[in-house]
């Protein structure tokens, strides 16, 4: 057994079963153990950001970690953005980047770099392998960081030879990572003060409290107190569905999250971070909770958030059976294209546990509000805003749940960064079906000018906002790359090419003029 064959076999060991891959030559050691040691899936990536998104959309509906392979640090370089995405989804990813051998190194060849500095900004875990016998003791220990709740990225380079040398064998590695950080007893009996205050309150849930359980605690946490429930604007996974409660999302704009946090006198944050701006606005602060605000932290990210609004929810003595107001499906929508009815469409038609992965930026906005009668379903964001994630990381949340249909509302200008994950769902018959909101323009950058007092755009801003010319043919495109597509210009025709992609199997792509 040589080192690559020894980290494969504990990869294996330790239930990893995915790994997505754009390897080159110093990886091939590790591409050769992939065939002797069957037992992972690899799945080809057309580029390195495919490969880290992917991994981003395994890993959150999965709940465990996936494998990326990866070329040198220019290789790893071009998935960094959607590490960024998946650090701040928590997401578990443990990436492999081959390197050049040890003794290659001192000769500077053109692909060589300093790999560790590209690789410390999105890593929680990271190490340099020194030999083969140490290749399955540092994946373990690299699998373990990553498991680690609430979930971490790390990153492992491995030498050429030293995937050659010879190696004893594989590590074992506990099936089940440790539990998560209580929350202090103190912090829950400062909640239960606050909320026994008969203040307007606020419970702003994130992370890991928009799974089931945790929803389900503030749902009986709202009955039993009467604080309003928020989430955060961008969630990694939030569960939906008519057993589940409505969250409001706080708005993406300052002015509107201003507005909706500002009638609270406490809020009270379980597994979210304080909510900030996105940029620095001129006038506006970059934290949204006001200084005469109560903030109270019941559980940071890192600690059990959904442990602790079940405790939360038991001494307030909370109801136990909860009753949901029934909420209306809507119905198919007609007539024009717009955002509204794009949104409705598929809010109409989504299928039972549906998968939606959101990167419909200014086109999708209406999409929870329209959709809160529909099926049971889990919705997928971007929340470090690396655009371009959309495509990617619904291919890696088909593969996790190949039972489930997903559905990507998809930007036209953030789809161009990463196209290449289209082939990747031909290649593996995936159950996606992709929706690009054609607006032929970058319009979030043109609502911000306008946002900034430009009223009247100047040649170079209408350049640098349209997509216009010449005209991006997503059909086209899908088609060259082995999708079936179709272009609808109406909400009736986006209805029945939804309806035909669905039930369908393998992937499909609809482009919608807006």
């Amino acid at each position: 057994m040589n080192g690559a064959e020894s980290l494969i076999q504990t990869a294996i060991n330790a239930g990893l079963e995915v790994c997505f891959a754009n390897p080159g030559t110093t990886e091939l050691p590790l591409v050769r153990a992939l065939d002797d040691v069957p037992g992972i899936r690899t799945v080809l990536c057309l580029f390195e950001g495919v490969c880290t998104g992917a991994a981003d959309g395994y890993a959150r509906m999965a709940e465990q970690p996936a494998l990326t392979l990866l070329h040198l640090g220019p290789g790893f370089a071009n998935g960094i953005a959607y590490l960024h995405d998946a650090r701040r989804a928590r997401s578990p990813v443990v990436n492999l980047i081959g390197e050049h051998a040890t003794w290659h190194i001192g000769a500077d060849a053109p692909l060589n770099s300093d790999i560790e500095s590209l690789a410390r900004p999105v890593s929680t875990w990271l190490r340099r392998n020194r030999s083969g016998e140490k290749l399955a003791s540092d994946l373990s220990e690299a699998i373990a960081a990553a498991r680690a709740y609430p979930g971490y990225i790390s990153t492992l380079i491995v030498p050429h030879d030293c995937q050659l040398e010879p190696a004893s064998g594989f590590v074992r590695l506990p099936g089940h990572a440790a539990p998560p950080r209580r929350v202090d007893e103190e912090e829950l009996t400062r909640a239960i003060d606050l909320l026994q205050q008969n203040q307007p309150t606020a419970l702003f849930l994130g992370g890991h409290a928009l799974k089931p359980r945790g929803l389900l605690a503030a749902a009986r946490i709202a009955a039993a107190t009467n604080c309003k429930l928020l989430c955060e604007t961008f969630p990694a996974r939030l569960e939906r569905g008519p057993d589940f409660p409505l969250l409001e999302r706080l708005p993406y704009f300052p002015e509107q999250a201003l507005a909706t946090l500002d009638p609270f006198s406490t809020i009270i944050l379980a597994g979210a971070r304080t909510p900030v701006a996105f940029f620095g606005y001129p006038g506006f602060p970059s934290q949204f909770i006001r200084e005469d605000q109560m903030q109270h932290v019941l559980a940071e990210p890192h600690e059990d958030a959904t442990a602790a609004l079940e405790a939360l929810a038991e001494a307030v003595n909370a109801p136990v059976d909860l009753y949901f107001t029934p909420r209306p499906r809507p119905t198919r929508p007609s007539g024009q294209l717009t955002p509204e009815t794009l949104c409705a469409a598929v809010a109409a038609v989504q299928p039972a546990n549906a998968i939606i992965m959101d990167e419909g930026n200014t086109s999708s906005g209406a999409y929870l509000a329209v959709s809160q009668g529909a099926p049971p379903h889990s919705y997928l964001t971007q929340p470090g805003g690396a655009i371009g994630l959309g495509l990617p990381c619904a291919t890696g949340a088909a593969i996790a749940c190949p039972d489930r249909a997903v559905i990507n509302i998809q930007a036209d200008g953030s789809a161009m960064y990463t196209l290449q994950a289209l082939w990747t769902q031909a290649r593996e018959a995936l159950n996606v079906t992709t929706i690009i909101c054609n607006n032929r323009s970058y319009r979030i950058l043109g609502l911000e000018l306008k946002r900034a007092g430009v009223q009247d755009f100047g040649p170079t801003a209408q350049e640098m906002v349209s997509l216009a010319q010449p005209q991006l043919d997503w059909v086209q495109l899908s088609q060259g790359l082995g999708v079936p597509a179709a272009r609808v210009l109406t909400a009736d025709e986006l209805v029945v090419q939804l309806e035909r992609a669905l039930a369908e199997p393998g992937p499909h792509l609809i482009e919608a003029w807006l």
